[in-house]
């Protein structure tokens, strides 16, 4: 299977990164790959009002990634915002295209490191797995990547390969963070991981999380096949996902699992 990663850098204008989008669609779709990820928060960077830009997750900016993604060929990932309750918003994934219609709403929400993400953002509630030429991919973003629940809850689910979405904010000892929490993923759901991330902007915008770059494919085993820098930047990686079943039967930790 081969798949693309695409580290970008989002701006607060959700049409000028509707572009982006079209540019990494065709990019991919020309490397021959059937799977695209983009970042978390790919419609509209942090640091700015969410609730102005969040569109429902058939709304016009869905619709238009779909309509990429479908006359391209292959699946998109991408972040987004859509309404939540109370005025809120729900920090979202599209997947569209090649027969895919979901989306995934982030469970975990980022309290933490004195910031509260749950004062603006609404928790989803369900995993989602999402079937990519026969090919379980689950989902997940940014903080859920701490929760090895989570990703064992989506090889429970049938995922080979779990997909990482962030905007990752950016902090002492926060790259090793990341650089050992994908590899750990990996090793405890015994999938592939693509951990795709936003690439660090040249300028700041405040404390806001707006990404560190380091977008990467993990094996089933934790090894780091191939990564980016900090850089805006592009990976298309083909997964030999024979590794899945071959790993699992010689570590089989979800099998041997207690607890």
């Amino acid at each position: 299977m081969r798949i693309a990663l695409s580290q970008i850098t989002s701006g607060t204008d959700p049409a000028a990164n509707l572009d982006l989008v079209r540019a990494e669609v065709a990019a991919a779709a020309a490397a021959g790959a059937r799977l695209l990820v983009l970042p978390e928060a790919t419609s509209c960077r942090f640091g700015v009002p969410l609730a102005p830009v969040a569109e429902p997750v058939d709304g016009p900016w869905a619709r238009e990634l779909g309509r990429v993604a479908d006359e391209a060929g292959l699946t998109v990932v991408a972040g987004t915002f859509s309404p939540g309750a109370d005025g809120r918003v729900r920090n979202t994934l599209l997947a569209r295209g090649a027969g895919v219609h979901d989306h995934y709403d982030k469970v975990h929400l980022f309290d933490a490191y004195g910031y509260a993400e749950s004062d603006t953002v609404e928790a989803g509630s369900r995993p989602v797995v999402l079937d990519v030429d026969g090919t379980g991919v689950g989902l997940s973003t940014c903080y859920d990547v701490r929760f090895p629940g989570l990703a064992t809850a989506l090889a429970d689910a049938g995922a080979q390969v779990v997909v990482v979405a962030a905007s990752w904010g950016a902090g002492p000892g926060k790259a090793e963070q990341w650089d050992l929490l994908t590899r750990a993923r990996a090793l405890d759901s015994t999938s592939w991981v693509l951990a795709c991330g936003q690439a660090r902007p040249a300028v700041p915008a405040g404390d806001a999380p707006t990404g560190i770059g380091r977008s990467r494919v993990v094996d089933p085993l934790g090894v780091v096949v191939a990564e980016l820098g900090e850089d805006p930047g592009r990976l298309v990686v083909d997964l030999d996902l024979d590794r899945v079943p071959a790993v699992r039967e010689t570590v089989p930790v979800l099998r041997n699992r207690r607890f």
